[in-house]
């Protein structure tokens, strides 16, 4: 006997995680659940916008059929269209040279429309950072939301509303050097966990310095390397934020 078919809550959304390392994605019912097990390509340079979104159309082709998409970037993003791509940017990923015929192949790039023409529904393209915070965030006072992964990402939330985006990652931080070059993954592995563990926490007293959040939510995927004691307002929040945040970028 056949095992019937079990009705699926739509809308659906393809939900994509887009990281300087990684390609992330799987798709989300209109509860918020996800209905298959993330895929996951490595992010390979040089990456242009046109070689982006072919990895991205290859990664999702096995996940079930979705209604719209959502699109976490690391970068500034509006309008659909990114205003800046760090990662992207470089010849062989972050930390290498940057290449200024990349710099001008995604400056204004707009991603939301390139998507929706390869994956034939509509897209909607935030900061990463942004995405994650939008599963998270409870909406009541300043929350912040901060990843730590390839780079670092910051986002703030006032009562549920997503202020201006802030590149806190290129910004000085130490000694004349940024977020990213005290922060990121590539530093995490020439200092060791210990001294990056160290620094973390140091950038983490110095963002609580400067908003007076009432949270932080600490994400990406070196989250889970944090140790020691932290702020009584900071929780670690679900490696799969990136991903089931997809769903609220659609709400009213």
């Amino acid at each position: 006997m056949a095992t019937p078919r079990v009705a699926v809550s739509r809308p659906v959304t393809l939900s994509i995680d887009i990281g300087g390392t990684g390609l992330k994605a799987s798709v989300l019912d209109r509860s918020g659940e996800m209905l298959a097990e993330r895929v996951r390509i490595e992010t390979t340079y040089p990456c242009p916008p046109g070689a982006l979104v072919q990895h991205l159309s290859e990664l999702v082709r096995p996940l079930p059929r979705w209604d719209r998409i959502s699109v976490g970037f690391p970068g500034v993003v509006r309008h659909g269209r990114i205003l800046s791509a760090p990662h992207f940017v470089t010849t062989k990923g972050p930390g290498s040279p940057v290449d200024p015929e990349l710099v001008a192949a995604w400056d204004q790039f707009d991603l939301a429309a390139a998507l929706q023409t390869a994956l034939g529904k509509k897209v909607r393209v935030i900061n990463d950072a942004d995405l994650q915070g939008l599963e998270v965030i409870s909406g009541t006072g300043v929350e912040l939301v901060i990843t730590l992964g390839t780079g670092v990402g910051v986002a703030v939330f006032s009562d549920g509303v997503l202020g201006p985006r802030l590149e806190l990652a290129h910004h000085p931080l130490r000694h004349g050097r940024t977020y990213n070059d005290e922060l990121g993954d590539a530093a995490r592995k020439k200092v060791g966990n210990r001294t990056w563990n160290r620094r973390a926490r140091r950038t983490i007293d110095t963002l609580q310095a400067l908003l007076f959040p009432d949270k932080i939510y600490i994400g990406g995927g070196n989250a889970c390397r944090l140790t020691g004691e932290l702020p009584a307002n900071a929780t670690i929040i679900d490696p799969n934020a990136g991903i089931l945040g997809g769903l609220a970028l659609w709400n009213p």
